[in-house]
């Protein structure tokens, strides 16, 4: 009897395996990350690592990394970030299999929308603290600042006599490089386009539009940007597309 229930302990964790669905690999990466699993389990991950459904990323406070989805989508996180692919699936021949659902805890993140967004707008969600971002073939930035706001890290430069780097309060901040956004919740609703920059305090606060020097700059290190849609070091550039929004609710 013994030995049955070993047996079947192992299958048990075979199909587990089986089913895990993996949902993007890794492809470029300038510092640690590590991946903490559905299961509570920590790994470190690497170049090549795969990203699973039901994954947290947690990058360093000095670490950019890109993910490269099974839709061909692409999410570069910022340093510092929390981010949590909750479910994702994918299989271009069973577009009503199509569900990805994702969830900003905290830091920033660039988005390229994939085969899934284009296809299935209604499949896509990416959550944050103060509202949910639909996405359909849009390349966009969001970054949410928590409780204390920000503070660049250039405003010691004041003590020798410079002026200080601004200040950013906590909310949500987004900015299209191509298509369009709708940012609505309880308190509004309000469209972006290619170009600006919107400003959410809270989940109960309308969002407004706010200058570029507002937001916080999407600059990649060189080496990782050079292989990024647009031009290296560029936080505001992207591919051509045409038709395309991206939704927040």
């Amino acid at each position: 009897m013994l030995a049955g229930a070993m047996l079947w302990l192992v299958l048990m964790s075979i199909s587990l395996h089986a089913f895990a669905q993996v949902a993007g690999t890794v492809t470029q990466l300038s510092g640690p990350m590590m991946a903490k699993k559905a299961d509570g389990k920590v790994k470190i991950l690497s170049l090549k690592s795969e990203v699973e459904s039901g994954d947290t990323l947690i990058t360093e406070k000095a670490t950019y990394a890109l993910v490269k989805f099974i839709d061909n989508s692409e999410i570069t996180l910022k340093p510092g970030t929390t981010f949590v692919v909750e479910q994702f699936a994918y299989q271009a021949e069973q577009p009503d299999g199509d569900q990805a659902s994702f969830n900003l805890v905290k830091g920033g993140l660039r988005s390229l929308s994939g085969l899934l967004g284009k296809r299935n707008k209604e499949k896509f969600s990416l959550k944050t603290p103060v509202a949910t971002i639909g996405i359909r073939g849009t390349y966009f930035t969001a970054e949410y600042i928590g409780a204390g706001g920000y503070v660049s890290p250039l405003s010691s430069l004041a003590k020798t006599g410079a002026p200080a780097a601004p200040t950013l309060a906590p909310g949500l901040y987004t900015s299209v490089t191509t298509g369009q956004i709708v940012v609505s919740n309880p308190g509004g609703t309000l469209n972006i386009v290619a170009g600006q920059f919107g400003f959410t305090p809270t989940g109960n606060s309308p969002t407004m539009l706010v200058p570029e020097s507002s937001g916080l700059q999407f600059t990649l290190p060189v080496k990782l940007g050079s292989n990024a849609p647009g031009a290296p070091n560029q936080p505001h550039t992207a591919p051509k597309s045409g038709g395309v929004d991206c939704e927040v609710r």
